[in-house]
């Protein structure tokens, strides 16, 4: 059985300090899928990981362009959104392949829309909205999503 990692968080804050701890956690070269209806704090998650590498500005969500790129120090970041994908095989289109090279470390939104087209990430975050509160269920699919969250855990 895979590791995972259940919180409850409250506020934007709260979301963008647990996104800060878990991207200081991220091995290089990790796929992460972020999964949650609209508004549940996908991209204020991603704005907390982004910054734990050091990025400091604005974070929106690509919701239009499909990807961002944030190159950061010596690290290439891509973040999507796939919500306005027509059909998986877009991806192809776009070149999904060179965004996913070894040392590149790419957060998904909608993940579920580009479906067939993606490799299992290392990290999938579910986040849900209950009573008020984002409920966030972190589960590893690869080794190395298991040791980010054996690390969140120790820390916990």
């Amino acid at each position: 059985m895979r590791e995972s990692f259940d919180i409850h968080l409250t506020g934007e804050d709260a979301m963008v300090a647990f996104g800060r701890q878990l991207g200081s956690m991220l091995p290089d070269g990790c796929l992460v899928f972020l999964e949650g209806d609209l508004g549940a704090g996908k991209t204020t998650l991603s704005r907390g990981m982004l910054s734990a590498f050091g990025h400091h500005g604005v974070v929106k969500s690509p919701t239009y362009t499909l990807v961002e790129p944030y190159q950061l120090g010596k690290k290439l970041i891509y973040h999507f959104d796939l919500y306005r994908l027509g059909d998986p095989e877009e991806l192809e289109y776009i070149g999904i392949r060179d965004y996913l090279q070894q040392a590149n470390c790419c957060l998904v939104e909608w993940p579920e829309r580009g479906a067939g087209m993606l490799p299992e990430p290392d990290l999938r975050i579910q986040i849900r909205i209950e009573n008020g509160a984002r409920r966030v269920l972190v589960e590893a699919n690869t080794e190395r999503g298991e040791g980010a969250i054996k690390q969140l855990a120790a820390m916990s």
